[in-house]
């Protein structure tokens, strides 16, 4: 975990990110701990792990002198999710001075679809 997450809701969600690029960023997220009380992976949760994906792409499209904040998400859960850990992939649709869209796909431990994405940032001076 990057210093900029400490103490952050990232760490408490247990999100590691594993692969970031303005273009494309890959991390994980455990199921325990971020269930609903059926024991279904929370449908807030892929969102958490979506905007998170999604913000740091844009965080490195923007650069050093400026921010990303979200302005828009949307997600559509298309299966459950209940023990090991969900991967998301957030890959860039728009990268623009002002605004960044990324596309983010969450996967199961088995590869199948759990919840598609998509957010889009404002970017602004710091």
């Amino acid at each position: 975990m990057s210093v900029a997450h400490a103490n952050t809701l990232v760490e408490r969600m247990g999100i590691e990110i594993t692969e970031a690029t303005p273009e494309r960023v890959v991390g994980t997220m455990p199921v325990e701990g971020n269930s609903q009380p059926y024991g279904l992976l929370h449908g807030g949760a892929s969102c958490v792990l979506a905007e998170t994906l999604g913000s740091v792409g844009a965080a490195m499209h923007a650069g050093r002198e400026r921010i990303a904040v979200g302005i828009e998400i949307n997600a559509t859960h298309h299966r459950s999710a209940t023990s090991g850990l969900v991967t998301g992939v957030a890959t860039r649709l728009h990268g623009g001075r002002t605004l960044a869209t990324y596309d983010i796909e969450i996967t199961d431990d088995r590869g199948r679809k759990v919840c598609t994405a998509r957010l889009t940032c404002m970017l602004r001076d710091a």
